[in-house]
This record gives structure tokens, C-alpha cells and sequence, in this order.
């Protein structure tokens, strides 16, 4: 792979994407006083690794290809798609997974029961985090990357 075509926009939101997870697994794990490694890829939590990801992909765009640009205009509306997503279809999911797993811990023998995550929706201040921790990090970097050219 030649890494002189290698999108910058994507490799930046890896990153951001990478960071987020890095801290879930961090915060998680001083909160359990043990390291807990399910949060290096799990959905939900603080901080949104989503939201984070696409506002660092946007970001990256705006400062390379500049913030009037077509390309940045797809980047924001599906980012905004993405964030709505996490916050409204797969927070409504969560609450119906605490729900049904309430109701078979009640209703079922433990070998019975299907566990369901729990984990999967975000809450408005997990997706403030996720895009402050996305503009603190991708900003810069593409900045940074672009003067290098």
C-alpha cells in the first residue's frame, strides 16, 4: 500500500476512533478497579467513539478540502446521521435490553435466559465527549498534515 495515497481524513478518524476506545477501556477499568478489556470494542459509553469518528472525519475534510466544499457537506450530514443514530435508535435499543433482561431474570431459569447488551446507546453528554475529543485531536492533526504538503 503506498501510504502517500492513503486517505488522511480516515486516517485521523482511526485514530480518534482508537483514542476513544483506548479511554473507555481506561475509565472502565479505574471505575472496576480491574481491567476491563470488553470495553476496548464496545458500543455505548463514555466517551462516543461514533460521534467522535465522524466529527473527526468531517473536521479532517473541512481543513483539507475546505469547509465549503461538497465533500465536507456529505461528511457533516451523515456524521449528524450517525450521531442521531447512536443517540436515538440505539438508546431506545439499550432501554429495551434493560427492560427484557429485567423481565427474564424474573420470568426465567438462569440457564434459560439470553443475555442481552446492554451497552449499545449513547447519552448526550457521551456524545459531547466523543465530538470535544474528536476537535481536540483531528484538528490539529490535519492542520498539521496539511502544512506538511
Amino acid at each position: 500500500m503506498n501510504w502517500n495515497t492513503f486517505p488522511r481524513s480516515l486516517a485521523i478518524a482511526v485514530a480518534v476512533q482508537v483514542i476513544c476506545q483506548v479511554v473507555k477501556f481506561a475509565t472502565a477499568s479505574f471505575r472496576l478497579k480491574k481491567l476491563s478489556w470488553r470495553h476496548l470494542a464496545t458500543f455505548g459509553g463514555m466517551p462516543s467513539a461514533h460521534s467522535a469518528f465522524v466529527t473527526a472525519l468531517a473536521t479532517s475534510i473541512g481543513i483539507f478540502e475546505g469547509f465549503g466544499t461538497d465533500l465536507f457537506a456529505l461528511a457533516a450530514v451523515f456524521g449528524g446521521i450517525v450521531i442521531f443514530d447512536a443517540y436515538k435508535l440505539r438508546g431506545n435499543v439499550q432501554k429495551q435490553a434493560i427492560v427484557l433482561n429485567r423481565i427474564q431474570s424474573r420470568a426465567l431459569p438462569e440457564a434459560e435466559r439470553l443475555t442481552i447488551n446492554e451497552m449499545v446507546g449513547h447519552t448526550v453528554p457521551e456524545i459531547v465527549a466523543g465530538i470535544a475529543l474528536a476537535l481536540v485531536v483531528a484538528a490539529p492533526l490535519a492542520l498539521l498534515l496539511s502544512r506538511a504538503q
